[in-house]
């Protein structure tokens, strides 16, 4: 077999409702190269495992799969790390198993721009949301109306739902992890800050994977349901890692750093109605750029918390 060009990490678990499709988007890719599909199983309880392995024996010289007996996420295992040691890419894809491809030219796209631009470190692009239970689009991410490149600054700014994750493509030469991303468990928002300060972040205007919403038991969906504490965790784990960002560029983001954590807590407030803090003096800007049924919604709940509570339940019954 001729040199492989791209690796497609995909990690599941527990997916056996999606992975096929998953799957199916990566051999559907037309390329004038070759690429091959690196599959982890976190230790799945599910079908998950047997799916992989009916592909595996179909796509012996394309996919091959990583059977783990115990669930590596659980212990603070970063798998992208793992697979670095195997890969034979010169670029890593990025797509977890719950997430597909729409687009069949969408890894030639990619390396057809990283192969003329050898200064980018990582190319992404716009992506649907698609809610996993009725298969409807419902969303977009689409952080500009046309092709560009980001700036560490939009980067740290925008957070990590700025690409999504089934958009990366980068360069393998950059990807020795600095402590920040290590030291760090969060999803790909270390990642990709990396990747803007070791080169040019590409995004191209073009709609080419999906995203689901609403899958059980993804991180996303139990950040979205989980109490106020778990949700103070995790931004307690950006501040850090944040931080660390600010030491290893020698404070070269201090500023805009400060002002993502100082919008990261606000933000934090708002979700959890916390109206005396969100109208408190060192917000005020933050506040003041509300819109007005937000800062409704957050007056109501401070002063008529029991009419929140009616409209969520006529919301419910007519559903």
């Amino acid at each position: 077999m001729k040199d492989i060009v791209v690796t497609i990490v995909c990690i599941a678990y527990n997916q056996e409702k999606y992975i096929s499709e998953t799957i199916e988007s990566f051999l559907m890719q037309k390329t004038n190269f070759n690429y091959e599909i690196l599959i982890q199983d976190d230790a799945s309880k599910d079908k998950t495992p047997e799916i992989i392995k009916k592909y595996e024996m179909q796509y012996p010289d394309i996919i091959r799969p990583v059977y783990q007996k115990e669930n590596q996420y659980s212990k603070g295992i970063q798998v992208l790390d793992f697979y670095l040691d195997i890969a034979k890419g010169k670029y890593i894809a990025v797509c977890e198993g719950d997430d597909y491809w729409t687009d069949p030219n969408k890894l030639q796209r990619q390396v057809d721009y990283m192969e003329k631009n050898q200064d980018c470190s990582a190319c992404v692009h716009a992506a649907i949301k698609v809610d996993a239970r009725t298969k409807k689009k419902v969303g977009e991410v689409r952080p500009s109306e046309k092709s560009r490149d980001y700036t560490t600054e939009e980067i740290i700014m925008g957070g990590g739902g700025l690409f999504a994750t089934n958009s990366i493509l980068y360069n393998r030469k950059f990807s020795k992890r600095p402590d920040f991303y290590l030291n760090c468990y969060i999803g790909d928002f270390p990642l990709i800050i990396h990747f803007s300060i070791c080169g040019r972040i590409h995004y191209m205007e073009a709609y080419m994977s999906a995203y689901r919403i609403n899958v059980e038991n993804s991180w996303s969906a139990i950040i979205s349901k989980s109490c106020t504490a778990t949700r103070r965790m995790h931004m307690d784990r950006i501040e850090h890692m944040l931080k660390e960002v600010d030491d290893y560029t020698n404070k070269k983001y201090t500023e805009v750093i400060n002002k993502k954590i100082k919008k990261n807590r606000f933000d934090l407030h708002v979700l959890c109605g916390d109206y005396k803090e969100v109208k408190s003096d060192i917000y005020k800007d933050l506040y003041k750029a509300l819109s007005l049924n937000i800062k409704l919604l957050l007056f109501i709940k401070q002063y008529c918390p029991n009419a929140i509570k009616l409209i969520k339940s006529i919301k419910r019954k007519n559903e």
